[in-house]
């Protein structure tokens, strides 16, 4: 391997290692506020996240003006009533999903994100949010799950260096939207159900398969029919994102319209990929060490999957 060849692969290494460090550092990290009434406007709360930084010291929560809070226990004169706001969402949280348990046994989901830090309660189960309130926060939720994503974002960069900038990618990347779309709707909707640890396992091992045959010259049936493979391995990535819906929460009383919105966060955030990678194509079409850049880069996805396939399948044995 020539001088030139060996510090292109050593760039694009180094480019792609920090690149997804960083989306790594960045996926869509949450913290659960969980309160439960034990009497009338009285209630216990308390932190869990998914994150690695305290909770607590990273996002504070500010009660209406007729509650007091003592040791993590609220007492609110008239219930639980008016504005709650969460400060420091959008830092090291993307979002924090507060969930009542009220006196009577109803409960409450509210997802709120730094465009939506507050929401308005009404001392019981009842959602006082608009429509368009749930709309935006749960597209902005969407995008930010793709952007953040890593598996799923190398999965359509596999995608875009199989097929290219060309008509089949159209379809290809229509095949994985619709595909996703149904067994996201299909999952939460309560027609599908799957333990999500063999769905994790898939999602790596179907961007080790992209990765191999983007690498490959052979005539293969993914080459031949991309839209069909991306379709068959859109439907896992489906179970994806429905996990991750999951564990944001659905409204009660808007359930279809989060999901549908959230969906369409994915879908820009996605289209957001294709563009900015079509962007970058032509920018660099004249320089003469991003072709040999391809190989490297691929080596080093392929790598990265195979080692989150074997992590994946070490988690379920163990």
């Amino acid at each position: 391997m020539s001088t030139h060849r060996s510090l292109t692969c050593m760039l694009v290494t180094l480019i792609a290692l920090f690149w997804s460090s960083t989306v790594l550092s960045h996926e869509l990290s949450m913290a659960d506020l969980n309160m439960h009434e034990f009497g009338q406007g009285q209630l216990y709360w308390s932190w869990s996240s998914s994150g690695a930084a305290p909770v607590s010291d990273e996002v504070t929560p500010l009660w209406p003006d007729n509650c007091y809070d003592v040791d993590q226990q609220l007492s609110c004169e008239g219930g639980l009533r008016g504005d709650v706001k969460i400060e420091g969402i959008g830092e090291n949280y993307s979002a924090v999903v507060m969930r009542i348990r009220w006196l009577d046994g109803q409960s409450s989901v509210y997802t709120l994100t730094q465009t939506h830090p507050s929401v308005r309660l009404m001392g019981s189960a009842q959602d006082s949010r608009s429509g368009g309130e749930i709309a935006s926060t749960y597209t902005v939720l969407g995008i930010e799950h793709i952007l953040g994503g890593i598996d799923h974002l190398l999965f359509v960069v596999c995608l875009l260096f199989l097929v290219g900038f060309n008509r089949r990618l159209v379809w290809t990347i229509t095949a994985f939207t619709i595909a996703h779309s149904l067994t996201l709707a299909g999952s939460l909707l309560g027609f599908i159900s799957l333990s999500p640890d063999p769905v994790e396992v898939v999602i790596a091992l179907s961007i080790l398969l992209a990765a191999r045959e983007a690498l490959s010259r052979k005539i293969t049936l993914t080459r031949e029919w991309p839209v069909l493979v991306a379709f068959i391995f859109g439907l896992v990535h489906g179970l994806g994102f429905a996990g991750v819906l999951e564990e944001i929460g659905l409204p009660a009383h808007h359930f279809l319209l989060a999901l549908a919105t959230f969906n369409l966060g994915v879908e820009l955030g996605q289209l957001m990929i294709v563009l900015a990678a079509f962007a970058l194509v032509k920018l660099t079409s004249r320089l003469q060490w991003v072709p040999p850049a391809r190989v490297p880069a691929l080596y080093m996805i392929g790598a990265l999957a195979a080692f989150w396939s074997f992590e994946r399948v070490a988690t379920i044995v163990a």
